[in-house]
């Protein structure tokens, strides 16, 4: 590629952003590196206590950003992206200082982005089973790229390298991580915003003599698996049923119905447990959360979506009378009440609130006898079907 274009249309709108904490042995080493590609340099001190202060002083030229005390890397680089906005930059690469990374491998950022031609973030991908790779860093890679596939769908061979180019006007505005956290919440959240995440392979250098890393085992990979967990609920209870809705408003009815219900390659056993959950989830006293709930655990357990969320209707307005009648009626066998049952408008909430007990165990075994009648009476007429065609 004619790295001249690039330098016309991207280098003028790129920054390099160099978080650094107690790096002095490789710092200047970094810096002069990226000296060679370009001279749009953001260096954030993160309060350091060793040379690093002094060193710097060699590089008035360059913005910098001094902390008085250690912030965590997640602010450090939320700084630089505020710093870099502030220049007027549309997109920040940044390196860690410690070393590893070979700014000679910034033209492979740039040459990705102009092939591109759109907003992406790129995570470099280091070659984990080289040598002199730690084996405790391999894990916790492969730890992370489950996660983060989990979360968005998204397959990568890296997602902890510090290595990356940001769209600055694509990423989320606000964060609520602070640390190491914060290199998985961002591409997360990037991703949810539908901007493409993707890897390019960089190279990388591993020297124990030089290297300092600041990873803390224990309390980072902690607060990381906080925040997996906070990502991984958000993604079944909001993403994934936003998602959904949206494809499906994208669809006619009769297109969605055609794909996504009757040409589904499920198995029939799949069909029918989707089917069964629906059901479940619609008589049960889930009011309010059945079209979340349906759908989170049919991407929970790998149903079909479609069908959950068609079956969770199953409580329309015509159907609540029916249901909450056979449900204090079924829940009258096990819990006594106090007024005789008419299937009749006499059926108010005021009922419902004063045998609430009633009311709440004869719902869930309405909706498990339901699910299970409507689970195999859907499996039976569907083999049937198959039969029929076959």
């Amino acid at each position: 590629m004619n790295e001249t274009i690039i330098n016309n249309k991207i280098r003028e709108e790129i920054c390099v952003i160099i978080p650094t904490y107690n790096n002095q042995k490789t710092l200047q080493r970094v810096v002069d590196g990226v000296l060679n590609h370009t001279e749009n340099i953001i260096i954030v001190n993160d309060g350091s206590t060793d040379e690093t202060f002094e060193l710097l002083k060699n590089y008035p030229q360059l913005a910098q950003i001094h902390f008085p005390e250690n912030k965590g890397k997640g602010i450090a680089l939320r700084k630089g992206f505020k710093k870099a906005k502030q220049l007027g930059f549309k997109y920040a690469i940044t390196i860690d200082s410690d070393g590893q990374h070979f700014p000679n491998d910034i033209p492979i950022f740039l040459e990705a982005l102009q092939e591109e031609n759109r907003d992406v973030l790129f995570i470099g991908s280091r070659n984990m089973n080289q040598d002199g790779v730690p084996k405790k860093s391999s894990f916790g890679n492969k730890f992370s790229n489950f996660w983060f596939w989990f979360e968005t769908g998204i397959k990568l061979d890296d997602t902890q390298s510090g290595y990356r180019l940001y769209p600055l006007n694509s990423i989320p505005k606000k964060f609520f991580t602070r640390k190491f956290e914060f290199e998985i919440e961002v591409i997360v959240r990037t991703a949810w915003k539908g901007v493409p995440v993707k890897n390019i392979p960089i190279n990388i250098l591993y020297d124990p003599n030089e290297r300092v890393s600041h990873f803390r085992p224990f309390q980072d990979f902690s607060r990381i698996s906080v925040l997996n967990t906070i990502l991984v609920i958000i993604t079944l209870f909001y993403i994934k049923p936003r998602d959904f809705f949206r494809k499906l408003l994208k669809k006619k009815f009769k297109d969605f119905v055609r794909e996504d219900i009757l040409a589904s390659s499920d198995s029939n056993f799949n069909k029918s447990s989707s089917i069964a959950l629906g059901v479940f989830i619609g008589i049960a006293p889930f009011w309010g959360f059945q079209t979340i709930l349906s759908i989170s655990l049919a991407v929970l357990f790998k149903l079909n979506k479609a069908l959950a969320f068609v079956f969770s209707n199953i409580s329309f307005p015509p159907m609540i009378p029916v249901i909450i009648f056979g449900s204090l009626k079924i829940g009258s066998f096990f819990v006594g009440n106090t007024k005789p049952l008419r299937f009749d408008h006499s059926i108010t909430i005021d009922i419902v609130k004063s045998n609430i007990t009633q009311y709440l165990v004869g719902s869930f075994i309405l909706a498990t006898v339901s699910a299970i009648a409507f689970g195999v009476g859907s499996y039976l007429l569907l083999s049937l079907s198959k039969k029929s065609k076959k």
